[in-house]
């Protein structure tokens, strides 16, 4: 089997090529706004699924870029996700991304209160003194706080990805958004991951 040797940034264009011919070859035609963001998720997974299941809230890629332009901070509910997103792109953006997930002052609160850490987190971010965009990939319980938190009027998010993947109250805990005036982008049913949430920030950041 002969393996030919191509540049990096010649199989991402060929990948987006395949993705996009097996797209169109299945009939799937993507919304314009929104196309690259679910293209660079499947790049992401090779799962096709997200053409179909990724949900997008009224004009949110271009709310996501107002909001970066306008220096929001990403906050993501694990550290791999916070490696996974671009922070140089964040950085000419004149913000970053954070988490809190590993912060031993949350561990302590989360112990102290039987909480998750996530839902800590989110708490945390609440507290930040700018406009916070949540990319949420792994902790349903971080969308649940969030969630409450607007419920109890203590804070509004700016905006949230929400894609968790697992099986307890994963697909409850997006959902909980798509009826909400919060701008959104949310992958329904039980899949996602960090991965998947630093791809959507990422392919917005692109955009830019």
């Amino acid at each position: 089997m002969h393996v030919e040797i191509i540049k990096p940034d010649e199989i991402e264009k060929q990948s987006f090529a395949i993705i996009t011919k097996e797209l169109e070859e299945a009939g799937i035609r993507l919304p314009e706004e929104s196309a690259m963001v679910t293209k660079r998720c499947i790049h992401t997974s090779a799962d096709f699924d997200y053409a179909r299941t990724l949900t997008f809230s009224e004009g949110a890629v271009a709310r996501m870029q107002e909001l970066l332009r306008g220096g929001a901070l990403i906050v993501t509910d694990t550290n791999m996700a916070l490696a996974g997103i671009n922070q140089r792109k964040l950085a000419e953006l004149g913000t970053k991304a954070l988490c809190f997930m590993a912060d031993p002052g949350v561990a302590e609160e989360a112990k102290k209160r039987g909480i998750t850490r996530a839902a800590v987190s989110m708490e945390r971010a609440a507290a930040l003194d700018r406009e916070v965009i949540f990319a949420i990939g792994n902790a349903p319980t971080a969308l649940i706080r969030l969630h409450e938190m607007m419920e109890e009027k203590r804070f509004t998010p700016a905006f949230v990805i929400g894609v968790p993947v697992g099986f307890v109250n994963v697909v409850w805990a997006k959902e909980l958004f798509l009826d909400t005036p919060i701008p959104y982008i949310i992958n329904r049913g039980r899949k996602g991951g960090s991965n998947i949430a630093a791809a959507i920030c990422n392919a917005v950041l692109y955009s830019m």
